[in-house]
């Protein structure tokens, strides 16, 4: 059984100007999407399939871009991001094999492929929190909305997401309490010693430079990953799968918040905003001017 929609109609990605359309293009979700990741993984099938047929191993780099080139495109790229969406589910019809637990899986079997876009709205909720501010219960409840729009663009029937919050979070603690584990790639995805390649993007000079001071950089950068993908990580989830987290970490990591949250409102649009989401919050607002509407800033989280 998969999650391939067959349905006429073409879903429809979430609102301009909506709670997620300020949240995902904002700098800010870069360092909240480790922690989605790594609870994605936590299941047992999608470690598995992470483990067996992912290059982040090899190519960690280009494939965190083409990631979250991909999930931008859900939010803001309308008809490229439905398109997007055909082609994920396209990539993922021949993953499957055993997982941990030694069941078969399959990358599109429904309850594997929710859960991996459903852990997007227990992150958010959580890391807006220390990163923005947090969500009121109608904010919430938007969000929720919108990322179920985005599951329709990736091809999720409406009968395997749960259509509610009220709905939501029993599903949620009970793959918790019933799925989610320790497993290799998560490991691999907080570990501080493991080798990461650098990053081979960019001009010749600037790789040249990283790749010499790439041994000094490493580890600081390392133990930055371990402790944002696990501070940033609702509690519950970080309790089920094990990762330990201190009073002290916790501290740190409010202050480290805190700096972030004064910061990213006062930089200018072209460093707040990704390229993606850049570009489709001007065309909105020229869109919204050419229609004489008052311009107001994009996104009910008021993230500014």
């Amino acid at each position: 059984m998969t999650s391939v929609d067959t349905g006429a109609a073409e879903p429809v990605p979430p609102p301009p100007g909506g709670v997620l359309w300020s949240l995902a293009g904002d700098i800010r979700a870069l360092l909240m999407l480790p922690a989605a990741l790594t609870l994605q993984v936590a299941h047992p099938a999608v470690g598995a399939g992470v483990d067996e047929h992912s290059v982040f191993r090899t190519d960690p780099w280009g494939r965190g871009e083409r990631s979250l080139h991909s999930l931008q495109l859900w939010v803001y790229g309308g008809e490229a991001g439905v398109a997007e969406g055909r082609r994920l589910r396209a990539l993922h019809r021949t993953i499957q094999g055993t997982d941990t637990r030694g069941r078969p899986y399959h990358a599109l079997t429904p309850a594997n492929y929710a859960w991996v876009h459903a852990t997007g709205f227990p992150v958010y909720r959580h890391a807006t929190r220390y990163l923005v501010r947090p969500l009121t219960e109608a904010q919430e409840r938007a969000l929720y909305r919108e990322w179920l729009q985005v599951g329709r663009v990736l091809g999720i029937h409406d009968r395997d997401m749960p259509q509610t919050i009220e709905e939501f979070w029993p599903y949620y603690r009970a793959v918790l309490a019933e799925e989610i584990e320790r497993t290799v790639v998560v490991d691999e995805l907080v570990a501080t010693d493991r080798p990461v390649p650098p990053p081979d993007r960019g001009p010749l000079v600037a790789r040249l430079l990283l790749r010499a001071l790439w041994p000094v950089l490493l580890p600081p950068l390392a133990r930055f990953r371990r402790f944002i993908t696990i501070g940033l990580m609702p509690p519950d989830a970080r309790e089920a799968i094990g990762l330990a987290w201190s009073a002290a970490q916790e501290r740190r990591l409010r202050r480290f918040c805190g700096v972030v949250r004064r910061v990213v409102p006062v930089l200018p649009e072209r460093l707040r905003y990704l390229p993606l989401a850049r570009e489709a919050r001007a065309a909105w607002h020229a869109e919204r001017g050419a229609r004489g509407v008052r311009p107001t800033r994009a996104g009910s989280a008021r993230s500014g």
